[in-house]
């Protein structure tokens, strides 16, 4: 690891300020729970010339919600504090679920939801010094190797996947995050266009400039009617990386269906919304048919690599038992 310099930002506008002034080509990178950030430093990924402390930043630690507005998620709120948030275990299910079932609960104290979703792949690939640096076709090494937790869908360029159990969740309740940069200039971005499919040659995987700081994560308020349920499964009961995880969430009249949202994550480069299986709901009671008919949907279309076509089935059952699980929520 090399040296590098350290800075406790006090303000967005500092930290934002620090964050673009890079030098002999490092780059400069911000530090929430530094759960990622270590790991990329000690594996050679990454190796900054400053890092930007963002824990002193007053108010980027708070939740709030609203009945009109929403939810809202300062950048600093630790996965472990969202699930076992009142509001959110109340409101936003699929995001408490998600959240407590993310990593260990060592890790959930300290990692911060804005850095959750800034994390690079956790391929274990693109954690590899040396990979990087033997070069040739990336994606061919992939396809050839040992290719057993990478994607299924949507992997002709990339076939890493997103490491976020939260995106899933947050994908599927329609949330936005609130990016400040120079001047205080801010945009929101939603979430499903927030992520960008993994690359090897590039910085970060998201939207983000080099000199933006994502400060909020906001989700509408649930409709009358809105239930919701999340499903990870993984080899083991016990903390272990997903193999695939579900977010379903739907606005019931009675028990039929008016609007719904399946997130699916772990099997595509970025957390995919299962659109046309979300079209067979619609209108419809769920029940046990209709339930396998919307998972078989759902999976429709996976390009499964040489060892991971255990996950299409998979994915199916779980999104099945999850449409089930927010139908009777």
């Amino acid at each position: 690891m090399q040296s590098f310099e350290w800075v406790d930002a006090e303000s967005v506008e500092q930290a934002v300020t620090l964050l673009g002034e890079s030098k002999d080509g490092r780059p400069v990178v911000a530090k929430a729970g530094g759960m990622d950030l270590l790991d990329l430093m000690k594996g050679g990924v990454l190796s900054p010339h400053r890092v930007v402390n963002l824990k002193g930043i007053k108010g980027l630690d708070g939740v709030r919600f609203d009945a009109r507005q929403g939810l809202e998620l300062g950048a600093l709120v630790t996965l472990s504090r969202i699930s076992r948030e009142p509001e959110v275990r109340n409101r936003f299910v699929a995001l408490s679920e998600a959240a407590e079932h993310a990593a260990t609960p060592q890790v959930r104290n300290a990692a911060t939801i804005g850095g959750n979703l800034l994390q690079r792949p956790r391929c274990w690939y693109f954690r590899n010094e040396h990979f990087h640096q033997a070069g040739g076709d990336d994606l061919a090494r992939v396809r050839d190797g040992q290719n057993q937790y990478h994607a299924i869908f949507d992997n002709q360029r990339t076939a890493m996947v997103h490491a976020s159990t939260p995106a899933t969740a947050l994908l599927a309740y329609g949330a936005s995050v609130e990016l400040v940069g120079p001047g205080g200039k801010t945009r929101t971005v939603p979430v499903s266009e927030l992520l960008l499919p993994p690359d090897m040659k590039r910085p970060r995987d998201t939207v983000l400039a080099p000199n933006e700081l994502l400060t909020r994560v906001r989700i509408p308020a649930p409709a009358a009617g809105t239930r919701a349920a999340y499903h990870k499964q993984g080899e083991r009961e016990s903390y272990d990386w997903p193999l695939c995880d579900v977010a379903v969430v739907l606005q019931l009249d009675g028990r039929v269906v008016r609007q719904a949202a399946i997130a699916m994550g772990w099997v595509a480069p970025t957390p995919r919304r299962a659109t046309e299986a979300e079209k067979l709901l619609v209108g419809r009671p769920v029940d046990e048919e209709l339930a396998r008919q919307v998972a078989k949907a759902a999976v429709a279309g996976a390009t499964p690599l040489s060892k991971n076509a255990y996950k299409v089935s998979i994915l199916e059952t779980v999104v099945r038992r999850t449409v089930l699980a927010a139908a009777k929520a």
